[in-house]
């Protein structure tokens, strides 16, 4: 399924550089246990993003929405 991810995240300092705001959004084809299991680990890991993103070292507020998008044959009909 194509799903949308939107990751906001609030009061960000990287490379040791404070920015008050990130937006990242993409488009990724998955399906439902991936999703299950990004947002498994989104909800129960401890410093989730610092650890996979270089250079990440703080983040205030931070959230992940995922929306499933209509397939081109779908929006069609």
């Amino acid at each position: 399924m194509k799903v949308k991810f939107v990751l906001t995240m609030d009061d960000v300092v990287m490379e040791d550089r404070r920015i008050d705001q990130v937006i990242l959004d993409w488009v990724s084809e998955v399906d439902q246990e991936e999703i299950m299991d990004v947002s498994h680990k989104w909800i129960t890991t401890q410093n989730f993003l610092t650890n996979r993103m270089v250079g990440l070292s703080r983040v205030g507020e931070s959230s992940l929405t995922i929306e499933p998008l209509e397939e081109e044959s779908d929006a069609q009909l």
